[in-house]
């Protein structure tokens, strides 16, 4: 899929659309709370302390989006277009748990949306996507194994559960899901 197909859907809450320099404040309010980080360790990388990371970080997402075709998008909330975080799917080149060039499932909401089924929703958008409009073979995730809400979510949409492994110091958990074509 080229980056000029790249079109926004929605789900019946939520809009995705490619990150735009005008969520840096978005982001920065993501990237920036402790909360949100409570389980990304080493594999979330540290919090932003300054809007120029945002900025940086949606450059580099930018370029995924051209290098690869996909990377992470802004959800906004459909019913007033708030930011509320960004989900999707990216090429890993890897290596992670063994696994080389695969896609990602993530997802990452501010804390004023959680425990409300938006997580749910949008990682159930994005594996239909992946495997529909995208036409991917695989869809792999993988979360800290402390996370038990993350890796509910995981589990909810289809992933089956896999291996323990650690990443970065953080003991995690690899999901994958096969695309069946149903």
């Amino acid at each position: 899929m080229t980056v000029e197909k790249m079109l926004p859907f929605t789900t019946a809450r939520l809009l995705f659309r490619p990150l735009t320099e005008a969520d840096a404040a978005g982001m920065f309010a993501l990237d920036s709370d402790p909360a949100v980080h409570r389980y990304l360790g080493g594999i979330g990388g540290r919090p932003a302390a300054e809007l120029a990371q945002s900025a940086e970080t949606i450059a580099y997402i930018q370029a995924q989006y051209q290098a690869n075709g996909i990377g992470r998008w802004a959800v906004l909330l459909r019913a007033t277009g708030e930011f509320m975080g960004w989900a999707g799917l990216k090429l890993v080149p890897g290596p992670i748990n063994g696994h080389y060039h695969f896609y990602d499932l993530g997802y990452r909401f501010r804390p004023a949306y959680w425990r409300q089924g938006y997580g749910y929703e949008a990682a159930q958008a994005w594996l239909d996507y992946g495997f529909q409009t995208l036409e991917l073979p695989r869809i792999c995730a993988y979360a800290d194994a402390e996370n038990v809400a993350s890796c509910r979510i995981l589990e909810k949409v289809g992933l089956q559960r896999g291996n323990e492994f650690v990443e970065e110091g953080v003991r995690c958990v690899w999901y994958e899901a096969d695309n069946t074509g149903s």
